[in-house]
């Protein structure tokens, strides 16, 4: 007898295991092969690991919940690129953990932000956004700028991206606390903000 495929719709258990088996399959065939594939494990040229003051700034780019309305990702469309520059390409987050490509654009992608604008510009925007854009619905942030950075933890977590794969020197991570003292987080902030995408700023797709 011919197998039947109403013998696996009729046994619910059966219909999960091997819906299970066929998914679990078709993921590592997916995604797998992105393990071994040098355009998403190694580094485009000129991506660098952040600094300690830019990775202080991105953890206060999370806790203030910035990845909540600006993506940093451009897709590969002549309007993204027309407007943002080169689409992104993983090897420019290879160093970001967790990646903060997002999908959610209430602002503006921030993908090519570094360097578009002076760290001045930076400054006011967060302190009142409209300030220099009239039409922003973004909230203000003026806390960051008389708030002293702390972040007393600043070289393990260095030691522990390094442990993921994060190519951070002794001397980088004996540097970290120096590099954060007296600054605020207003400083860190926009550090994080002019480091976002300067190795494919310039280019065009």
């Amino acid at each position: 007898m011919g197998f039947r495929h109403e013998i696996i719709e009729k046994r619910p258990a059966l219909l999960i295991v091997m819906t299970l088996i066929v998914v679990a399959i078709g993921g590592l065939v997916e995604i797998a092969p992105l393990f071994f594939q040098k355009s998403t494990t190694e580094p485009v040229a000129g991506v660098k690991p952040y600094t300690a003051l830019q990775l202080a700034g991105r953890d206060l780019y999370i806790r203030e919940g910035c990845v909540g309305c600006h993506s940093q990702m451009v897709r590969p469309f002549r309007a993204e690129t027309e407007r943002y520059g080169h689409y992104s390409v993983a090897g420019e987050s290879v160093y970001d953990r967790p990646f903060l490509w997002g999908s959610k654009r209430t602002g503006p992608d921030l993908a090519r932000v570094g360097l578009r604008y002076s760290d001045e510009w930076h400054r006011v925007h967060l302190i009142n956004p409209r300030d220099v854009v009239p039409e922003s619905v973004m909230p203000s942030y003026p806390w960051l700028e008389g708030t002293p950075l702390n972040m007393p933890d600043i070289q393990a977590r260095m030691k522990t991206m390094r442990m993921m794969g994060i190519p951070y020197t002794d001397e980088q991570i004996a540097k970290a606390p120096e590099e954060i003292t007296g600054k605020t987080e207003m400083e860190a902030m926009i550090a994080y903000l002019q480091s976002l995408g300067l190795a494919l700023r310039d280019k065009r797709s």
